[in-house]
C-alpha cells in the first residue's frame, strides 16, 4: 500500500514517472473500509450525491470537490483490480473501474490522467486502434492495486461541469449503491437537514380540486426553524397528488446541492408514502421521468419529486410504503399532511400542511385572467380548455368530435375565465369554439403503454416499440409550412417522455432529392439538435427518443478550425461546426497517425505522442468532419 507521503508527492508532479499500482502477489486484506478517494483525512466536500434528479437520469454516486484543481491524486478505495478503462469525449469522459474481492466495483470518473503502467497501455492500445476513443476491459491478474494506490489524476473530462472526480460503489448486479451509506467518511460532515423550496398540490382525476379549480398549484412554505409550513389551509376535494421542490445543502456556506433520498408522507399520523432511494439500476436510471414531475422540469426547469406513484412507475423505492401516496379528500373532512426529509446522514426536516375539504363548485371566484382569448392544456387523461367569456350569458362551447357536435356548459367560472373540462378516455375532440374563439388539440389517436403500436397517415408514420411509453399518450401530429416555405413537424406534446426510442417516418413536400447535407433535426426555440435520417420510399425516416417540432436542414458549411498552439511539443486546436456537429477528427504527421484528444465542451482538441521523446516534425495534417459530411483541412510545416 502507498503511503500518504507518497501520494502526496503524486500530488505536486505533473506526470507519473513510474507505475503507481502493487505488485501482482499482493493479497487482499479481508475487511477492508472504503478509502475516500480524495486527499482521505483531511476535510472534503461535496458537489453533489447518490440519487440526486438530474435532467435525464439519477445521480449514480458522489461528486468530490476538488477546489477547482486539476491533477489530484486520486487513490484507489479497496484492493483489487482495474477491470475497465473508458475515454470518451463526453458522459464520464476518462473513467476506470476497480473490481474489488467482495464483488463491488468502485467508478472514478472524469479524470485527467490515467496512472503509471496503464496510462502506457491506453495510449497503446490507441494509437493501435487509430482512435482516442476506447472501452478497454482487463482480466483480474493485468493491474492489481491496493487500497491506497494512486490510480489517476483528478481531472474535468468528459460533460463534467467543472474539476471534481465523481465516485461510484456498485454491487455485483451493476446496481449503484450509496457511498455515503456504505461507508462512514469522516473526510465528510453534514449536519445542514434538506430544505424545501416549494410544495405543489395536483388534481389526479376530472372531480378532484384545489382551492375549486382543477390543475396543478404551487405553493411557497414558511420556514420555522429547520422545518416548513403552510400557514393557511389548502381547499381541497377528491384525489390529491402532492410534490416537493426540495433540496439537501451539502456544507454552510456552500453553493451546492445534494438529492433528498428519504422522504415520507404522513395523513391524519398515518404513513401514506415512503420513498427510499438506497441503490439505483444503472440500466433503468431513465425512470426518474416517472418519479419526477416531467412535465414541469420541461416547461420551467424545476424538479419536483412526487410524493405518490404514477401508473408506469416501476422504480424499486417504494418497498416500506403502504400505497400510492395518493390522497382523497373526502367530504367534511380534513387531512392534516406531514413530510418528513432525510438525508444521508440522518438530518431531518418536517413540511406540515392541512387540505381542508370543500364541496365542488362552478362558481370558482379566484381564477386568473386570461392571456389568451382561448387555451387547452391537458392534465393525465383530462383535457382543460380555458374560455375568456365575451359577455356574461354567453357560458357555453360547441366541442366537435368525429363529426359528432355537442354543447357543453363550464365545469367552472367567473367573469373572467370559463373553464370546461373533456376526459379524453371517453372522447377525443377535433375543435373546442366558444365565444367564435376556436383549439384544435390536433390529437389523432390514443397511444396506450406496454405495447407495441404503429400509428400511420399521409405526413406521418410511427413506430412505438414494447414500452417505449410509461402511459397512455394522446399522440398529437401536425404538418406545417412556414411562411419561408420550410416545413416543420409536431409530433407528440414535448411534455411527456419516452422511455425508448420510436421511429417515425416523415413526408415533406418541398425535399424531393435527398444528400447527406439534409437532416432531420429537433427544434427547441432557435436551438437545433441534430437527428439525421434516411430517405427511403418517399419519405425521411429518423429515431427520436423525445416528443417535439421537427425540421429539415441543409448544412453546407464546414467545421472551422482555429490553431491555438502548434509546434514541435504539441498542436492545440479550436474546432467547431455551426449546425450539424462534429462527427470526426484526425491528424497525422508525415502520414503516420496522431492521437489528438477532444474535450466537447470547450471545442478543444490536443495531441498526445507514443514517444514522448520524439518531437513532432515534418508536415502536420488535420482533417475535422462534420455530420453532414462537410471537411475542413489543415496543414502546416513542423520544425
Amino acid at each position: 500500500m502507498l503511503s500518504r507521503i507518497v501520494a502526496f508527492v503524486a500530488a505536486v508532479c505533473p506526470f507519473f514517472s513510474s507505475a503507481q499500482f502493487s505488485k501482482p502477489e499482493v493479497k487482499f486484506a479481508g475487511e477492508e473500509k472504503y478509502l475516500y478517494p480524495i486527499r482521505p483525512g483531511l476535510p472534503g466536500s461535496l458537489a453533489g450525491t447518490m440519487g440526486e434528479l438530474r435532467t435525464t437520469h439519477f445521480h449514480s454516486g458522489i461528486d468530490i470537490r476538488t477546489d477547482n484543481i486539476i491533477g489530484l491524486p486520486v487513490l484507489a478505495s479497496k484492493s483489487g483490480y482495474i477491470s475497465r478503462v473508458t475515454v470518451s469525449p463526453s458522459g464520464y469522459g476518462n473513467v476506470l473501474y476497480i473490481t474489488h474481492p467482495n464483488g463491488h466495483t468502485t467508478l472514478y470518473a472524469h479524470l485527467d490522467k490515467f496512472s503509471g503502467s496503464l496510462a502506457k497501455h491506453v495510449l497503446q492500445e490507441q494509437y493501435k486502434r487509430k482512435t482516442a476513443n476506447v472501452d478497454l476491459f482487463f482480466q483480474p491478474d493485468q493491474f492489481k492495486v491496493t487500497r491506497g494506490d494512486t490510480v489517476a489524476l483528478s481531472g474535468n473530462s468528459g460533460s463534467s461541469g467543472g474539476p471534481h472526480l465523481h465516485f461510484d460503489i456498485r454491487d455485483a448486479n451493476n446496481y449503484a449503491l450509496n457511498p455515503l451509506m456504505v461507508e462512514e467518511f469522516s473526510e465528510i460532515v453534514d449536519n445542514l437537514p434538506p430544505a424545501i423550496e416549494k410544495i405543489a398540490l395536483k388534481t389526479l382525476d376530472i372531480n378532484s380540486r384545489i382551492n375549486d379549480k382543477f390543475g396543478r398549484f404551487e405553493f411557497h412554505a414558511q420556514r420555522v426553524g429547520n422545518n416548513f409550513i403552510l400557514s393557511t389551509p389548502i381547499l381541497a376535494t377528491g384525489n390529491i397528488g402532492v410534490e416537493i421542490l426540495a433540496k439537501d445543502k451539502l456544507a454552510p456556506g456552500s453553493r451546492f446541492y445534494g438529492g433528498v433520498n428519504y422522504i415520507e408522507m404522513r395523513v391524519d399520523s398515518q404513513l401514506v408514502f415512503n420513498q427510499s432511494i438506497d441503490k439505483i439500476n444503472i440500466a433503468e436510471t431513465r425512470g426518474i421521468y416517472t418519479l419526477m414531475d416531467f412535465k414541469t422540469m420541461r416547461m420551467n426547469g424545476t424538479r419536483f419529486y412526487k410524493l405518490y406513484k404514477d401508473d408506469g412507475n416501476t422504480l424499486d423505492f417504494y418497498e416500506k410504503s403502504p400505497g400510492t401516496g395518493k390522497i382523497v379528500v373526502r367530504e367534511n373532512q380534513k387531512a392534516k399532511v406531514k413530510i418528513t426529509m432525510k438525508d444521508s446522514h440522518g438530518n431531518a426536516s418536517n413540511v406540515s400542511l392541512t387540505l381542508m375539504s370543500t364541496p365542488v363548485t362552478k362558481d370558482a371566484k379566484f381564477l386568473e385572467p386570461m392571456k389568451n382569448p382561448i387555451e387547452y392544456d391537458i392534465l393525465e387523461n383530462v383535457m382543460m380548455v380555458s374560455v375568456q367569456p365575451c359577455s356574461a350569458d354567453s357560458m357555453s362551447a360547441t366541442i366537435y368530435s368525429k363529426g359528432i357536435k355537442q354543447q357543453a356548459t363550464p365545469d367552472y367560472a367567473n367573469n373572467v375565465r370559463a373553464v370546461y373540462l373533456i376526459d379524453l378516455r371517453k372522447q377525443i375532440p377535433d375543435s373546442i369554439v366558444s365565444c367564435d374563439k376556436v383549439v384544435k388539440p390536433y390529437i389523432k389517436v390514443s397511444v396506450p403503454s406496454g405495447r407495441q403500436y404503429n400509428y400511420y397517415s399521409h405526413p406521418v408514420d410511427i413506430e412505438f416499440p414494447d414500452k417505449a411509453l410509461y402511459d397512455t399518450v394522446y399522440l398529437n401530429v401536425r404538418h406545417e409550412v412556414t411562411a419561408d416555405s420550410s416545413e416543420k413537424f409536431i409530433i407528440g406534446p414535448r411534455t411527456v417522455p419516452l422511455d425508448k426510442s420510436i421511429k417515425v417516418t416523415i413526408r415533406p413536400s418541398s425535399v424531393t432529392t435527398w444528400d447527406p447535407s439534409y437532416a432531420v433535426y429537433r427544434m427547441n426555440g432557435r436551438a437545433a439538435t441534430y437527428l439525421g435520417g434516411g430517405w427511403e420510399n418517399g419519405g425521411i425516416h429518423f429515431v427520436t427518443r423525445e416528443f417535439g417540432e421537427f425540421t429539415i436542414l441543409r448544412d453546407t458549411v464546414p467545421p472551422t478550425i482555429k490553431p491555438i498552439s502548434v509546434n514541435s511539443t504539441a498542436v492545440r486546436f479550436k474546432i467547431r461546426d455551426n449546425l450539424s456537429g462534429i462527427k470526426s477528427y484526425e491528424a497525422n504527421i508525415n502520414g503516420k497517425w496522431l492521437l489528438m484528444h477532444y474535450d466537447a465542451k470547450s471545442a478543444t482538441i490536443w495531441s498526445e505522442k507514443l514517444n514522448k521523446a520524439e518531437p513532432l516534425k515534418g508536415d502536420f495534417k488535420l482533417v475535422v468532419s462534420d455530420e453532414a459530411g462537410n471537411e475542413t483541412t489543415y496543414t502546416h510545416k513542423l520544425f
